[in-house]
């Protein structure tokens, strides 16, 4: 299952060379997580309020190619791999169909005292299901 998110290289994403900063590659990624997970149907608001987030563990980033004031981009994500607890998520900055930007993420579950816990269940669903 492959998710693809749009988004465009502003003004602020950038630094003095133009390219775009290298901790807001970042940030693409995250939106991108954020849209994957509300179109799997999952609310973070609600688990939120149920006392269960999600946090990033790791991530392991290569930045390939700079990327430049008013590109549009597409993220790619895809889950690598998951346990009741955790997953990893391949995630891609792309550009005309070449990579930019990759990473490995790893995502863990935790509930209110910080302490690991089973993925929500309507996410572990989606993922078998897809």
């Amino acid at each position: 299952m492959s998710h693809r998110f749009a988004c465009e290289v502003y003004y602020e994403d950038t630094d003095l060379s133009g390219f775009v900063y290298h901790a807001n590659y970042l940030k693409f990624i995250e939106r991108a997580r954020s849209a994957w997970v509300a179109g799997l149907g999952v609310d973070q608001n609600a688990m939120r309020e149920a006392g269960l987030v999600f946090a990033v563990r790791r991530i392991e980033a290569d930045f390939l190619a700079p990327a430049r004031l008013g590109d549009a981009l597409e993220v790619q994500t895809e889950v690598a791999s998951q346990t009741a607890a955790r997953m990893v998520l391949a995630q891609r900055v792309m550009k005309d169909g070449v990579a930019l930007f990759g990473a490995q993420v790893t995502l863990v579950a935790m509930g209110t005292g910080g302490r690991p816990v089973r993925l929500p269940e309507a996410l572990r669903g989606a993922l078998d299901a897809g």
